[in-house]
C-alpha cells in the first residue's frame, strides 16, 4: 500500500483540526477527576515508578544522578571504578534532606543514598582522604547496597530477567484476567552477531510464550513485542535494500512462529527517520500469504509524530486490502529529545514531532479516534497513563464499552496499577501489561527511556500523583495551544543560530527525497577537465589580484557579506552537481557529500556575519580634542591552499574568510580535486565576487612554492600535513619583504579515551564513526582509542562486529559506507604501515582503491606517533587508576587536534578535559563532524597555528588594524570643550 505524507509538516498547519478535541465535556472531565482521585488514593507500600518520580523527578539533581547510576553501575566490572561511580553520583543529591517518603522502596532507597553520601563525599578518589578505616569498612558495604538497590528498582521495573521467569511472575496476575504482552529488551544490534542473538532470543521467547498461552483466542491472548533495529545491525533509511533482504525473512519466520501459537506479534515503533523503512518491511513481510487467517500481526504508532494518522490510515488500508485486522498499539513516543536533536543538527525544514506536549496529546485523541472508526481493520490497542485520555477515549467509544469493545488499553508494567485498576472495576475493557524482560543491563536503556518520558516534573505522570497540584491544573489543557502550537524556546532547525540561516540538510528517512537526490547525483554532467597552472602564469596571476585588492577591500562590507550568502544559497540550489563532483574526484558517500556541502554553506555565512562585526570602524576613547577611529581592512592577496579530503568546505572556508574581509584572494585546490573548486568559484563569481578579486590557481608544488615567494603575497591560509605546513613556514621567513601571517590546520594524533562506565553500545557507534567514516581521511579521525583493561575485550568485540557491517563501493550509491582511498600513493603508504604490524581485526575491501577498515592492537610500550590518515584504529589497553599515564603519553606526542572521552563521572570527565592537549574536546559522542560557529575547529602544537576554523576569532588573522587619530584642535582651539554648559 502506497504511503505517502510530508516527512515534517507546519505545526500551524495541523493545529486546527487538534483543537476539537480539547474541549472536554463534563461527564468525561467527571471521570477523569474520579481516575485522579483513584490514583491519589492508592500510593503502594512497596512503591513503584510513580513514586520514584513523585520524589525524584528529572528537575532535581537527585533524579539526574539516580538515572545516571542506574545507567552504568551494573556493566561496570573494576570495583575502583564502581567506587569513583558511586562517589560521583551520591555526591551530587541532597539525600539528607529529602523528605521522607510513604513508599518503602523510596524511603529505603533515599536512607541508603543519604548513608551513602556521608560517607563518600563529592571528589572522592580511591586514594583520597576517606582512606583508611572508613574506606575500607564503608566503601564495600556502600557499593554493595547502591548495587543491591539498583537491582531492586529492576525488579520493580522488569518483569523477569528471562522469559521463563517473567511467565512464571505472570501467572498470578494472568489467572486474574491480566493479558500480557512482552517486550524483550535490548538496544538495537550494532553487529551480525547481536542481530542473530536477538532473533534466537524473539523465536525462544515466542516457544516459551506459546507453550503457557492457555485456551483464550485473540485478541485476549499474550503478545510479544519485536523491535526491527534489534534484528539488523544496519537497520537504516540509505540500507534499505539490504534491509528488506535480510531482515523480512527474520521478521517472517518470527511471525509464523507466533501465529502457529495464536500469539500477537507487535513491531515496536522506533525513531521518525525510520519510519518509512519499517513500513517497507511490515509491508513486504505482511504480504506473504502464510498470514491470511490470523489476526494476531501488529504495529506501534507514535502520536507525537505528525504523521501518525497517515500511518493509521495506510495501516487500514492494508488491513482492508488483505481482508484481516490489524493490532495497532498507539503511543504518545519515547524519543521526543533525540528527535528534536536529529532534526537540528541534520538541518530540516521543520520538526516531525510535535514541540510542545499539549499537541501531543491532542493528536493522541485524533488518532485514536481514527482507530475506533476503522474497527474491525484495527484492533486499536491504547497505551496511555493519562487519565483525561482514557476518559475521551472512553467517551468516543460510548456505549461499546459496555460489552464487546473491540478495543484495550495498556499499561506499563510497574506503573498505573491504581489507575487502571479503577478503569477494569468500571467497564469491560481489557488492559494488557506491556512487560519488559531481560537482564539488568539490558534494562538500563529502556528504564532511561522510561524516566526520561514519564519523569519531567511536567508530565502527567508526575502531576496527576502529586496531591500538591490542582487537578484542574492536570486535566486542563493550555489556551494558547491554537495561536502557538510549536514550543516557544525550541526554534525551528533552520533558526538553531538565530540570525544566521542554519544549512539545509537531507533526510534520509524521506525515501522520495534520497531517491531523487541520488538520481539527479547520477544524471549530473561531469565538470571540466581543470589544466594547472604553470609556474610561469603565476606572476600574472598575482599581479591581477593585486591590482583588485584595493577595489574589493574597499567594497563596502554589507556588499561583500550579501556575495557570500548569495554564494551560499548558490551551493544548497546546485547540490547534486556538486556533490557528484565530490563523489567522482575525491570518492565522497553520499551523506560524507551532504556534511561537506552544509559545512560550505555554514562557513559562507558564518564569516558573512562575522565580517559585518570586524570591518564596522569604530572611535575608540581618548583625551578631549583627539578623535581615534579604529578600522580592520583586508591585507591584501591571500593565497589559500585547500586540502583533498575537504576540497569543499575547507576550500570555500578559507576563501570565503579572506574575502569577507577585503582581501583577493588566490586559491590553490590539491592537485588531486581541481574540479570541485573550479565549480565553487565559478558560483562565487556568479554571486558577485569580481573574478580578478578571487582566481582559482590549480596546480602541485610548483605552483604551491612559485605562490609562496611572490611579493605581493600579504598572508597565508593552509590546511594540510605538518610536514608541508613547516615547508611553507620556512618558505615565509626566507623570503623577501614584509612578515607575513601564516594560518595553518594540520593532522593529529586523535585519541580517545574509553573508562569501564561508557556504554559499550555507544562507543562501538562513536569510534566507528570516528574511525572509518570517510575511510578516516579526516584530519580529526580517531586514529587511537585507550580502552580501560576490565571492559576492553567486551569493547573490541563489539567495534569489530558493528566495523564488519560497513559497506565500502561506489560512492553514489546510497547504501555505501565507506569509499575508496584517495590515490595510489596513499594507498601504498597505509598498506606499508598495516604491513609492520599484525591487525586484530581486518574487514573486506572491493578492488580498486579501496582499504577495508583495520584494527591494530598496540602493546604497553608502543606508542603512535604519526599520524594515519586513513581507516586504520591503533587500540591500546590501560588500567584502572593510571588514566594520567594515558594522557602524557597523549600530550607527549606533540600534536593537539581532537580528543574523545567515554565516561559516565563527572569527576573524571572534568580532570581530563582540564588535561586535555587538543583545541576539540568531545565528551560521550564522536570527535568528528565540528559544526561551524558551535565547535570552532583548529588544534595546538604540530596540529595548527589557530585561530580556529569557523570561530570568533579566525577573521582577526586575516585583516591589518589601521588607526586614525586626529587632533581636533589643530584649528585653534577645542571649541567642543569651550562650549560644553557647564552643570
Amino acid at each position: 500500500m502506497p504511503f505517502a505524507a510530508p516527512y515534517a509538516p507546519a505545526d500551524e498547519s495541523l493545529i486546527a483540526s487538534l483543537m476539537p478535541f480539547a474541549r472536554v465535556a463534563p461527564t468525561t472531565r467527571a471521570h477523569a477527576e474520579h481516575l485522579i482521585g483513584a490514583i491519589r488514593g492508592a500510593r503502594t507500600r512497596i512503591g513503584g515508578l510513580e513514586d520514584f518520580l513523585r520524589d525524584y523527578d528529572l528537575s532535581t539533581r537527585e533524579g539526574l544522578a539516580l538515572m545516571a547510576m542506574a545507567e552504568a553501575l551494573l556493566r561496570v566490572p573494576d570495583q575502583g571504578t564502581q567506587d569513583a561511580l558511586i562517589a560521583d553520583k551520591i555526591g551530587a543529591g541532597d539525600w539528607d534532606g529529602h523528605e521522607p517518603s510513604d513508599a518503602w522502596l523510596v524511603s529505603v532507597a533515599t536512607w541508603g543514598l543519604g548513608l551513602s553520601n556521608r560517607l563518600l563525599r563529592p571528589g572522592d578518589t580511591v586514594p583520597g582522604v576517606l582512606g583508611g578505616l572508613t574506606r575500607r569498612i564503608g566503601a564495600p558495604a556502600v557499593r554493595a547496597g547502591v548495587r543491591q538497590a539498583m537491582r531492586f528498582m529492576g525488579h520493580q521495573f522488569v518483569l523477569g530477567e528471562t522469559i521463563e521467569s517473567a511467565l512464571k511472575r505472570a501467572r498470578e496476575m494472568e489467572a486474574k484476567g491480566a493479558l500480557y504482552s512482552y517486550d524483550m529488551l535490548g538496544e538495537g544490534a550494532r553487529t551480525r552477531a547481536d542481530a542473530t542473538r536477538y532473533a534466537k532470543s524473539y523465536a525462544d521467547a515466542i516457544e516459551a510464550i506459546g507453550k503457557s498461552a492457555g485456551t483464550r483466542p485473540l485478541p485476549f491472548r499474550p503478545g510479544i513485542s519485536v523491535k526491527l533495529s534489534a534484528l539488523h545491525p544496519r537497520y537504516e533509511p540509505r540500507n534499505k535494500d539490504a534491509v528488506l533482504r535480510d531482515l523480512v525473512p527474520v521478521l517472517r519466520d518470527l511471525a509464523k512462529r507466533a501465529k502457529a501459537h495464536d500469539l500477537n506479534l507487535t513491531i515496536d515503533a522506533e525513531e521518525q527517520d525510520r519510519l518509512e523503512l519499517s513500513i517497507a518491511v511490515i509491508e513486504t513481510a505482511f504480504a506473504d500469504d502464510a498470514f491470511r487467517d490470523w489476526n494476531g500481526f501488529g504495529l506501534a504508532i507514535q502520536a507525537y509524530g505528525k504523521r501518525a494518522l497517515a500511518v493509521i490510515d495506510w495501516a487500514g488500508e492494508l488491513a482492508r486490502t488483505h481482508g484481516q485486522t490489524l493490532m495497532v498499539r498507539l503511543v504518545k513516543g519515547a524519543y521526543w529529545d533525540t528527535e528534536v536533536k536529529h532534526a537540528q543538527v541534520e538541518g530540516h525544514a521543520d520538526y516531525p514531532v510535535f514541540t510542545r506536549k499539549a499537541v501531543t496529546d491532542l493528536n493522541y485523541l485524533a488518532c485514536a479516534k481514527r482507530m475506533l472508526a476503522l474497527r474491525p481493520h484495527l484492533y486499536p490497542q491504547f497505551a496511555t497513563h493519562n487519565a483525561l485520555s482514557i476518559a475521551q477515549i472512553m467517551t468516543m467509544a460510548g456505549d461499546a464499552t459496555k460489552a464487546g469493545p473491540g478495543f484495550e488499553f495498556q499499561r506499563l508494567h510497574g506503573m498505573g496499577e491504581s489507575l487502571y485498576a479503577a478503569v477494569i472495576r468500571e467497564t469491560d475493557v481489557p488492559c494488557r501489561i506491556y512487560a519488559p524482560v531481560g537482564g539488568h543491563r539490558d534494562l538500563l536503556a529502556y528504564l532511561v527511556r522510561r524516566l526520561l518520558e514519564n519523569g519531567a516534573s511536567t508530565s502527567f505522570v508526575a502531576m496527576a500523583g502529586d496531591k500538591d497540584v490542582p487537578v484542574d491544573d492536570v486535566l486542563e489543557f493550555p489556551t494558547d495551544l491554537a495561536e502557538t502550537p510549536r514550543h516557544p524556546r525550541i526554534a525551528l532547525p533552520g533558526a538553531l543560530f538565530g540570525g544566521r540561516r542554519n544549512s539545509d540538510g537531507v533526510e534520509w528517512g524521506a525515501q522520495d527525497d534520497l531517491t531523487a537526490l541520488a538520481t539527479a547525483m547520477r544524471n549530473a554532467p561531469e565538470a571540466p577537465e581543470v589544466k594547472p597552472l604553470t609556474a610561469r602564469q603565476i606572476d600574472a596571476v598575482m599581479s591581477r589580484a593585486a591590482r583588485a585588492a584595493p577595489l574589493w577591500r574597499d567594497t563596502p562590507v554589507a556588499t561583500r557579506s550579501t556575495a557570500l550568502r548569495r554564494a551560499a544559497d548558490l551551493l544548497e540550489d546546485n547540490r547534486a552537481a556538486l556533490m557528484a563532483t565530490l563523489a567522482r574526484e575525491a570518492g565522497k558517500t553520499i551523506d560524507d557529500g551532504v556534511a561537506e556541502l552544509r559545512e560550505a554553506v555554514d562557513f559562507l555565512r558564518y564569516y558573512a556575519d562575522e565580517a559585518e562585526g570586524i570591518c564596522i570602524p569604530r572611535i575608540l576613547p581618548g583625551p578631549t580634542g583627539e578623535a581615534n577611529r579604529w578600522q580592520a581592512r583586508g591585507r591584501g592577496v591571500f593565497v589559500t591552499v585547500a586540502p583533498w579530503n575537504f576540497p569543499l568546505a575547507i576550500f570555500l572556508g578559507q576563501t570565503a574568510a579572506a574575502l569577507s574581509v577585503g582581501n583577493a584572494v588566490v586559491a590553490k585546490p590539491a592537485p588531486q580535486t581541481p574540479r570541485i573548486a573550479a565549480q565553487a568559484v565559478a558560483l562565487l563569481h556568479r554571486a558577485g565576487v569580481p573574478e580578478d578579486a578571487l582566481i582559482l590557481a590549480p596546480g602541485g608544488v610548483e605552483v604551491g612554492q612559485a605562490l609562496m615567494t611572490h611579493p605581493a603575497l600579504a598572508g597565508v591560509a593552509f590546511t594540510g600535513s605538518t610536514a608541508t605546513a613547516k615547508a611553507i613556514n620556512r618558505a615565509l621567513a626566507d623570503r623577501d619583504g614584509a612578515i607575513v601571517p601564516l594560518i595553518a590546520e594540520t593532522g593529529g594524533v586523535n585519541a580517545m579515551i574509553v573508562d569501564a562506565t561508557a556504554l559499550p553500545e555507544q562507543v562501538t557507534r562513536d569510534v566507528v564513526a570516528s574511525a572509518f567514516r570517510s575511510a578516516g581521511q579526516r584530519c580529526s579521525a580517531c586514529r587511537i582509542l585507550y580502552v580501560q583493561e576490565d571492559v576492553a575485550d567486551r569493547m573490541l568485540e563489539m567495534i569489530q562486529g558493528a566495523a564488519a557491517t560497513l559497506t565500502l563501493g561506489d560512492p553514489m550509491d546510497p547504501a555505501t559506507d565507506v569509499g575508496p582511498i584517495i590515490d595510489a600513493d596513499a594507498l601504498s603508504r597505509l598498506t606499508d604501515h598495516i604491513a609492520g604490524h599484525t591487525p586484530i581485526w581486518q574487514g573486506d575491501a572491493p578492488d580498486g582503491l579501496f582499504l577495508p577498515p583495520t584494527i591494530i592492537e598496540l602493546g604497553r610500550d608502543e606508542k603512535l606517533t604519526q599520524e594515519i590518515f586513513g581507516p586504520i584504529l591503533h587500540v591500546k589497553r590501560w588500567k584502572a587508576g593510571q588514566i594520567d599515564r594515558v594522557l602524557d603519553e597523549i600530550a607527549a606526542t606533540g600534536f593537539g587536534l581532537t580528543f574523545g572521552l567515554h565516561s559516565r563521572i563527572d569527576a573524571t570527565i572534568a580532570h581530563v578535559t582540564a588535561r586535555a592537549t587538543a583545541g576539540n574536546v568531545y565528551v560521550n559522542r564522536n570527535q568528528i563532524g565540528a559544526i561551524v560557529g558551535s565547535q570552532p575547529f583548529g588544534g595546538h602544537g604540530l596540529s595548527g597555528t589557530g585561530p580556529k576554523a569557523g570561530g570568533p576569532l579566525y577573521l582577526t588573522r586575516f585583516v591589518e588594524e589601521v588607526v586614525v587619530s586626529t587632533d581636533t584642535t589643530a584649528a585653534g582651539g577645542n571649541a567642543t570643550l569651550i562650549a560644553m554648559e557647564a552643570r
